[in-house]
């Protein structure tokens, strides 16, 4: 499709993570398989509640706006996706994610080196925004400008300080705090990333004035991010990257009703942005992923499920086709990997369809190696 949409708006990318291993047999669910009841007496769901796709699997009871969604055919589920050698921890394996590198530590995020592709020379601070504190390693890449927004309604490093004058002495004193007498390359980093910032802030300010719309956003964190990535997308200031997550779905105990709350918020946020960008005439410009760093064990563990492999992501859109994409993990004893489901999706094969079908980029570089597509995007 290209890099640039059918409305003349660019494609964008927009990512939700789910951190903490989401349990990804409680959020896409084999209705028929009897291992699926056995293993999980404790956690488990009766087909009756499932929201069934295609009688074979159905989706967690919570997540009606995602059903909604997947009926228009706007819905991508990938099963069983992961990576060789799977790692159950959760900073090793988001890292891994985060790079597109399993078996070494890598220094740039492969989203970093997106942002790279798309804006060589750094001339847009806004090419990609996180929405929510910190800098995910997916987004670090040297040399690559990226705003972090916590709240986008006071986001800005003093951004009511409008005389330029006053606000030149302000970064002067911050990076004489953190650079200290002599310290010229560090004064100047500081002052180049604080005007960055505050180029960015005062762009992401006129967001929300000029925003409006019918859609009601649930009070809840990741609903709010994803309202906030509406106005950035919608005041076309040259984001194409918005990174968001939400967490925690480290559900070792009392799994079922956290989890239910998060996956439902989830679905509801996701739902409520999407009805967004349909009103506001991006729906196929814009690419919604879903993904977690790993997926949880098949048999419980009495009210809670511990670290697994083989999860599953989502990837959302107008430009989406729509469908189960790769086979369900078999949950037979014979087919367990060390007592989890085995990946049948390398999640680079994703990273590909995205890379080189939505934004119009060579993947290769950036996935470090060659993975056949699902081929997920129309043509």
């Amino acid at each position: 499709m290209g890099s640039n949409g059918s409305n003349g708006h660019s494609k964008s990318l927009v990512f939700v993570q789910l951190t903490g291993g989401n349990d990804a047999l409680n959020t896409v669910v084999p209705i028929n398989d009897e291992h699926y009841y056995n293993f999980r007496p404790a956690v488990q769901f009766h087909p009756e509640d499932l929201l069934e796709l295609d009688g074979n699997i159905g989706l967690n009871p919570n997540m009606t706006a995602m059903k909604r969604l997947w009926d228009e055919g706007k819905v991508a589920i990938i099963n069983g996706i992961g990576y060789p050698n799977p790692n159950r921890s959760h900073f090793r394996s988001m890292d891994i994610w985060h790079t597109a590198e399993p078996t070494k530590v890598a220094t740039e995020g492969w989203l970093g080196q997106l942002t790279r592709d798309l804006d060589p020379k750094g001339e847009n601070v806004l090419t990609a925004v996180n929405f929510g504190r910190g800098l995910p390693r997916a987004l670090s890449a040297q040399g690559v400008p990226v705003a972090s927004v916590g709240d986008l309604a006071t986001y800005g490093l003093y951004p009511d300080i409008r005389d330029e004058t006053i606000r030149n002495q302000t970064l002067d004193m911050f990076s004489q705090m953190y650079g200290g007498s002599g310290k010229d390359a560090v004064k100047e980093f500081i002052q180049q990333t604080g005007r960055g910032v505050m180029q960015g802030a005062d762009i992401l300010g006129t967001a929300p004035r000029n925003y409006s719309s019918s859609i009601e956003y649930a009070d809840t964190s990741i609903a709010q991010s994803l309202k906030d990535a509406a106005q950035v997308m919608f005041a076309d200031i040259g984001t194409r990257i918005f990174y968001t997550g939400q967490g925690s779905y480290d559900t070792h105990a009392g799994e079922v009703p956290m989890h239910q709350k998060l996956i439902g918020e989830m679905s509801n946020a996701v739902g409520d942005f999407w009805d967004d960008v349909e009103e506001h005439g991006y729906e196929n410009d814009t690419a919604v992923v879903i993904f977690s760093e790993f997926g949880r064990r098949i048999k419980d563990n009495g009210s809670g499920t511990d670290h697994g492999s083989g999860g599953v992501a989502f990837v959302i859109g107008g430009g989406v086709k729509g469908g189960l994409y790769g086979d369900f993990p078999s949950l037979a004893p014979e087919d367990q990997l060390e007592g989890d489901m085995h990946f049948n999706n390398d999640f680079r094969s994703v990273y590909t369809d995205l890379l080189e079908d939505w934004m119009g980029v060579d993947a290769k570089p950036i996935t470090n190696g060659t993975f056949e597509k699902l081929d997920i995007i129309k043509k």
